[in-house]
């Protein structure tokens, strides 16, 4: 078989399978936070990381499926404008929480040790955060939604077995909470926080 036919051969079948390709949790952890580590080791400002730190996490975080859980039962009571304008708020929101304290950090080394195939939808990604001179190390774990596995996405972050998402979520029902359950008094909070410096 000729050069030719081998290459065509070789293209068809990477073609055929090309909507099926697999991408395993663990590697995308490792590759996402291999990202964030080059940014934030570069000599940029602090806004151009901000920046490049955002453009990662609207790829890699599930940010609508993070905001509907952080609104727990509180979203039945919400008609389509109600639940437009929280995805757009929710997402402002947790781009300027996520790169505003990511952005603290110079140069974080994230080593991925495991993971745990919890279901065809979700993965645990065991890693951790090395620990220096100035910060002890930190494990962290990753809740990877893997309902389509070409496309892996993060939904929780799990810090030394506290769930940043189930925390969220508390939060935001404890605002609820305290204001007869007015969704507005929860727009106006995360509009507030998008917008303070």
């Amino acid at each position: 078989m000729n050069l030719k036919k081998i290459l065509i051969i070789i293209t068809l079948y990477v073609l055929s399978f090309n909507g099926a390709y697999c991408l395993e949790p663990d590697i995308f952890v490792q590759s996402t936070v291999n990202r964030a580590s080059q940014i934030l080791s570069e000599n940029l400002s602090k806004e151009e990381k901000i920046k490049q730190l955002k453009s990662i996490a609207k790829e890699t975080v599930d940010i609508r499926g993070v905001g509907f859980y952080s609104l727990g039962s509180a979203r039945k009571n919400l008609n389509d404008d109600q639940i437009s304008k929280y995805s757009e708020l929710f997402e402002a929101y947790f781009l300027k929480s996520f790169s505003s304290r990511l952005a603290e950090y110079t140069n974080p080394e994230i080593e991925v040790k495991s993971k745990e195939v919890l279901n065809n939808n979700y993965t645990i990604v065991n890693s951790l955060l090395i620990g220096t001179s100035e910060r002890p190390e930190v494990k962290i774990d990753w809740r990877i939604y893997t309902k389509d596995p070409s496309n892996p996405l993060i939904r929780d972050l799990i810090i030394e077995g506290l769930s940043l998402a189930r925390t969220q979520k508390e939060e935001f029902a404890s605002i609820l909470n305290s204001n007869d359950g007015d969704i507005n008094s929860l727009f106006i909070t995360l509009d507030e926080f998008s917008k303070s410096n």
